[in-house]
């Protein structure tokens, strides 16, 4: 679930090199993120440091300058299994290898009381800054779950965080969710790498709920709405579909103005629910994802 073998690695970077794109060195962020863009870079991430992510990845990705954000908890730093604090300074001093914030423990932080939360975070910083010299500016959620509370203190220590949901950024996606398509053992065959290496980004305004925790029994399945921009063209050619009940199942959709509503049939019986719009236009697929998670 967390690991992708070295070979079909390497494949997927020859996939990105063949369909012409350039690969996206993150410490571009702060002066490009506003910036409309009309070609596809792509951006690698990698969570929790691994000790094989040295001995394996690290080493070709060093020799190609590939940049990346190498997302680092504090706690299982030089545990077994885990990188070393002189392995991650090994890294960090390139320029095209950076660090991120993936947390303290790595627990399902969630279900942490907000000052118990805070500890842990700030406990990270401090780590961190005693280290390597500084707190990363990129935050990486622990299994992409966060409430409203958790997000708006990650806002004040940290300038980018990213999900676990699916979906390609643009200029409107907001710099404390932004979205990530996971690529491992179970998703990343080649097929499905290609299609999503091509996939664009599905624009929009807002989405309610706004907090992505779900803790009432009576709110699940939540009401979801999508606000999309005045005159956005191609709305109505939306399907979505989600996890809700016990598999994948296409969602009942109905668009008021601009604004297009969800209607689960049943609730969702997953800790995180998962929710995927996509829509096909003149360009090519545009993909939009969504996580939910419910305490149980």
């Amino acid at each position: 679930s967390t690991n992708i073998k070295m070979d079909i690695f390497k494949f997927h970077i020859k996939i990105i090199k063949q369909l012409g794109y350039n690969f996206y060195n993150p410490i571009n962020l702060n002066k490009d993120f506003d910036i409309s863009r009309k070609h596809k870079i792509i951006l690698l991430t990698v969570d929790d440091a691994f000790k094989s992510f040295y001995l394996e990845a690290w080493p070709y990705l060093r020799e190609n300058k590939i940049p990346f954000i190498l997302f680092v908890s504090t706690q299982p730093v030089g545990k077994r299994g885990y990188m070393t604090w002189e392995q991650i300074k090994e890294v960090e001093k390139e320029n095209f290898a950076f660090i991120g914030n993936h947390s303290h423990s790595h627990e399902y932080l969630i279900d942490y009381s907000f000052n118990k939360f805070k500890k842990d975070i700030d406990r990270s910083i401090n780590t961190f800054e005693k280290k390597i010299g500084y707190n990363p500016i990129f935050f990486s959620y622990p299994f992409g779950e966060y409430n409203l509370a958790q997000k708006k203190f990650i806002q004040k220590n940290f300038k980018y965080s990213f999900g676990q949901n699916s979906g390609v950024i643009d200029i409107n996606k907001d710099i404390y969710e932004l979205p990530r398509f996971p690529i491992n053992e179970k998703y990343g065959d080649l097929d499905r790498f290609k299609f999503l290496v091509d996939l664009l980004p599905l624009q929009y305004q807002s989405i309610i709920p706004n907090d992505k925790f779900i803790i009432k029994e009576a709110n699940n399945p939540p009401v979801m709405k999508i606000k999309f921009f005045k005159d956005q063209e191609n709305i109505h050619k939306i399907n979505c579909y989600s996890n809700n009940g016990d598999d994948w199942s296409k969602t009942e959709t109905f668009i008021n103005d601009n604004i297009l509503n969800l209607k689960f049939k049943e609730k969702f019986n997953f800790r995180r629910g998962r929710v995927n719009c996509s829509l096909k236009d003149d360009s090519g697929w545009r993909w939009l994802g969504i996580q939910f998670t419910f305490k149980n």
